[in-house]
């Protein structure tokens, strides 16, 4: 039996990693959130004897060391954190207390003989890049946002216990992904919801800026491919992944999208661009990911039906 901890694991992207991981016999699962923006209900719902919930913040030295001094743990996926533009332009010194729960991370699987961690970084470190498609060894980080640095500087952390004491490791960088269970505030979810509700879809700026959306069983299934991969080979060396999708589309392409696919009557408005955060363009070089993932991505479109099938909106 290996431990598999997942920090954040009650949020959209952790959760639904969880469900993939409980349908394996061989996983014993332990999920940690402090449900700040998390939820229990995002959780499978079952009574399996190989899932664990701890509600604790991966922030506090001592409750998250209980849980390493208590559990033959082997694998941790680092998914705890403040994620959004708007919420962490919103608290910028609560996003950097996230700095904390890494190095706890760092230092406790180091000291426990866990196998490897996988992090969740994000697209954010590349910046405003100039580079295109966004490779992980090519592109220059270009991170000035609290976010952004804080995620480049838990990959620092990363890179700085494998170089001490031989911390295996795997940086995932996430591109914008989305699908059923995610908060209504990311872009997806959000016109979703304006669409239905609202009836007018806001777009900040001129809506010409680029994005890239990966469906979450894209997501989910290149990942836990890569743990797979680590299982059989323990000492496979330290990986960066991009985990995204390389179809790039404007943001008003999006909303118009949405707009046909819910056969919405919502009328489309431009607010003032955001002063911060708002990246002109994002993607990424997904080579890697295709390699482990080995099957068509979701195309967009059948990725918002499968939202609106499952008709779940939090």
């Amino acid at each position: 039996m290996k431990y598999v901890l997942v920090t954040g694991g009650a949020g959209f992207i952790g959760s639904s990693l969880v469900e993939k991981l409980i349908k394996n016999p061989d996983f014993f699962v332990i999920v940690i959130d402090n449900l700040s923006t998390g939820s229990i209900d995002k959780l499978p719902r079952n009574d399996s004897d190989r899932l664990l919930f701890i509600k604790l913040d991966v922030n506090n030295y001592d409750d998250i060391s209980s849980v390493f001094f208590n559990y033959p743990i082997d694998y941790v996926f680092h998914y705890a954190a403040i994620v959004g533009v708007q919420r962490t332009l919103r608290q910028p010194l609560k996003v950097l207390e996230d700095i904390q729960g890494t190095e706890n991370i760092c230092r406790l699987a180091k000291n426990t003989n866990v196998k490897r961690v996988f992090y969740s970084s994000s697209s954010e470190v590349y910046g405003e890049s100039v580079d295109f498609p966004q490779n992980e060894d090519t592109t220059p980080l270009n991170a000035r946002l609290p976010y952004a640095a804080v995620k480049n500087l838990g990959e620092i952390y990363l890179k700085t216990y494998n170089n001490e004491f031989g911390l295996h490791y795997t940086i995932f960088r996430f591109f914008n992904t989305y699908g059923p269970k995610q908060n209504s505030d990311f872009v997806i979810s959000k016109f979703i919801r304006q669409a239905f509700k609202e009836k007018q879809i806001t777009i900040y700026g001129d809506g010409m800026q680029t994005r890239t959306f990966c469906y979450i069983a894209d997501n989910v299934d290149a990942t836990y491919n890569h743990l797979l991969q680590c299982v059989e080979n323990p000492n496979m060396l330290p990986q960066i992944i991009n985990i995204g999708n390389d179809n790039e589309i404007t943001i008003l392409e999006l909303a118009q999208t949405i707009k046909k696919l819910t056969n919405s009557n919502a009328e489309i408005t431009f607010l003032p661009p955001l002063q911060e955060g708002d990246m002109k363009r994002r993607l990424p070089d997904i080579t890697k990911m295709k390699k482990l993932l080995n099957r068509p991505l979701t195309p967009l479109h059948e990725g918002i039906k499968n939202i609106l099938d499952n008709n779940i909106f939090y």
